[in-house]
C-alpha cells in the first residue's frame, strides 16, 4: 500500500509539471490582448503565439496616434501620403484579422474628407460581428457620411453595449430594434431627428447613459418611461432644441448646456447641473425646480443673467450642494444685481452643507461698500443650521456681496469654513498662464480693494470656531503691476 501511495504521488506530480503548459498559453494570449494596438502588432512578429492571438486581438483602435511612430505623426500630421498610409494599414490589419473576438472597434479620422466612404462602410462591415460591445466612429469635421445602420441589423450588434458616433448622418428605420444590449450612447455632431431618435430609444432597454452634443436637427427630445435603467441624460449645445421630456424613472444625473428649453425629467433627479445662455437660470431655478424635482441633492447653474430672488413657497428640503456661477465674457456683471438676494436660495435649502458663489468679470461696477457710509444690511430670524463650507470666487468690494458674506458668518450656525477669493479663476497667472495681461489690471486692483473690505468688514465678524481662507492676488500679478 505504502508502494502504491509513493507511485500514485510520483505519477500525480508529473501530471501537474505538464499541464501549466495549457493554461500558460492562454494567459499569455490574456497579456496580448491588453496591449494597445501597436504593441500587439509587434509582439506579433516575434512570437508564433501572439501571432496567432494577433488574428483574434479584441481591441481594435485606429487612428493616427495609436498607428505610427509619434514623432512621425507630428512632422506629418496633415499629409496626403500619412492618410493613404492609414488607410492602407487599417484595410490590412482588418482583412488579416479572423473578425471573431473583437470586444472594441474605435475609428478616429481626422481628415475624413480625404477618405472614401465605401472604406468607412467597409472597415465597419469587416470589424462589427457577433460578439462586439463597444463601437465608436469619431470623424471630424465630414457631416456628409451616412453610418450604414445595416450593419446593425440581423442580430449581429444584439451584444453592443457603448456607441460613439461623431460627425456624421445616422438614420435608424422605423422598426429598428437591435441594440437591446446598449448602456450607453453617445452622438456628436450628428444628423439625427428628434423621432429617429426616439425610434432608437424605445428598443434600447437596457441604456444607463444618453450624451447628445451638437445635434442641431433635434427640436423635441423624449425619453419614454421603458428605459427603467437610464441614469444619466447629458445634452449639450443643441441649438435648435426646444424641449425635453424624460419620463425615465429612475433619472438621477442630468446635465444641460444651451439656451431656453421645456424641461420636464422627473422628480428622481439628485443632480442637476445647467450652464445656460440667454436663460436666467438661478431664478428659474428658485422658482421651478422645487416642486420638479424635490430629492435633489445636488444644484450646479452658471449664467450670465440673474434678477434678484425672491422669497419663494418652494423648498429645496434635500439640496446639499450648491454652485452659482455668473460669468460674463466681456465688462461687467449687471450692477443692478443684488448679491444680498441669494439669501432667499439658502433659506429655501434647510440641509445645505455647502455653498460655492463664483463671479467671473473684467471689471466691477456694482456700488463699493467702501464708498457707501451706510450700515450694512441684516436680515434677522433666518439661521442657515446645516450650511458647514462657503466659497466665494471672484469676491469683489461691492457692497451687496458683503452683507451676503456678513449675512452667512452671522447667520450659519453650523459653518466651519469660509474662503474668501478675490481673483476669479481665468485671471490667476499661477496657475499656468504666462502673467496677467493688461486688460485684467482692473481686477486685479479690484482684489486689492476686496482686501481691504475683508480687514474692513468681515475679520471681526468671523467665529473663533470658523476657519477664514483668503486667497489674494498671485506673486506675478503683483509684479506686472509694479
Amino acid at each position: 500500500m505504502g508502494l502504491q501511495r509513493l507511485m500514485w504521488m510520483q505519477h500525480h506530480r508529473r501530471h501537474h509539471q505538464i499541464q501549466p503548459h495549457v493554461p500558460t498559453v492562454e494567459i499569455w494570449a490574456h497579456i496580448h490582448s491588453l496591449l494597445s494596438l501597436r504593441d500587439a502588432a509587434r509582439a506579433a512578429c516575434v512570437s508564433h503565439l501572439f501571432q496567432r492571438s494577433w488574428k483574434c486581438h479584441p481591441d481594435l483602435t485606429f487612428s493616427k496616434e495609436t498607428i505610427f511612430d509619434e514623432n512621425l505623426y507630428r512632422k506629418n500630421k496633415t499629409s496626403d501620403k500619412t492618410t493613404s498610409d492609414l488607410v492602407r494599414i487599417i484595410y490590412r490589419i482588418l482583412k488579416n484579422h479572423s473578425g471573431n473576438g473583437v470586444k472594441a472597434l474605435r475609428l478616429e479620422i481626422d481628415d475624413v474628407a480625404n477618405i472614401s466612404a465605401c472604406y468607412l462602410n467597409d472597415w465597419l462591415h469587416l470589424a462589427v460581428k457577433p460578439g462586439i460591445e463597444e463601437l465608436a466612429l469619431l470623424l471630424h469635421d465630414d457631416l456628409d457620411y451616412n453610418f450604414p445602420c445595416s450593419i446593425l441589423l440581423n442580430g449581429i450588434a444584439n451584444t453592443i453595449r457603448d456607441l460613439r458616433l461623431s460627425s456624421c448622418v445616422f438614420r435608424p428605420m422605423a422598426g429598428f430594434s437591435c441594440l437591446r444590449s446598449l448602456t450607453s450612447l453617445e452622438l456628436s455632431e450628428v444628423y439625427i431627428t428628434g423621432d429617429e431618435l426616439g425610434c432608437l430609444l424605445s428598443c434600447s432597454l437596457a441604456l444607463e447613459e444618453l450624451v447628445l452634443t451638437y445635434c442641431k436637427e433635434i427640436a423635441c427630445l423624449k425619453i419614454p418611461c421603458a428605459l427603467q435603467r437610464l441614469s444619466q441624460l447629458v445634452v449639450t449645445n443643441c441649438e435648435n432644441l426646444e424641449v425635453i421630456k424624460s419620463k425615465a424613472p429612475n433619472l438621477t444625473v442630468f446635465e444641460y448646456t444651451g439656451g431656453v428649453v421645456e424641461v420636464s425629467i422627473g422628480d428622481a433627479v439628485l443632480d442637476i447641473m445647467i450652464s445656460a445662455s440667454g436663460w436666467n437660470v438661478v431664478h428659474y431655478a428658485r422658482a421651478k425646480l422645487p416642486q420638479m424635482v424635490p430629492n435633489l441633492e445636488t444644484l450646479d447653474m452658471t449664467s450670465s443673467l440673474a434678477t434678484d430672488i425672491p422669497f419663494l413657497p418652494g423648498k429645496f428640503l434635500h439640496l446639499k450642494h450648491l454652485c452659482i456661477f455668473f460669468m460674463v465674457s466681456a465688462g461687467a456683471f449687471c450692477p443692478d444685481y443684488d448679491y444680498f438676494s441669494l439669501v432667499s436660495f439658502l433659506d429655501a435649502c434647510p440641509s445645505l452643507e455647502t455653498l460655492m458663489l463664483s463671479v467671473t468679470q473684467q471689471s466691477v461696477e456694482h456700488d463699493s461698500v467702501l464708498g457707501d457710509s451706510s450700515h450694512l444690511r441684516q436680515m434677522p430670524g433666518h439661521c442657515h443650521g446645516s450650511i458647514k463650507d462657503v466659497k466665494i470666487i471672484g469676491f469683489c468690494s461691492a457692497k451687496s456681496m458683503v452683507e451676503l458674506t456678513v449675512h452667512i458668518l452671522e447667520n450659519a450656525v453650523s459653518l466651519e469654513r469660509l474662503t474668501l477669493d478675490t481673483v476669479c479663476y481665468d485671471l490667476r497667472c499661477s496657475d499656468g498662464a504666462s502673467g496677467c495681461s493688461v486688460g485684467n489690471m482692473n481686477m486685479i486692483m479690484e482684489a486689492r480693494k476686496a482686501l481691504v473690505v475683508v480687514r474692513s468688514y468681515i475679520l471681526e465678524k468671523v467665529p473663533s470656531t470658523v476657519e477664514l481662507n483668503v486667497v489674494e492676488p498671485c506673486s506675478q500679478c503683483h509684479a506686472v503691476e509694479n
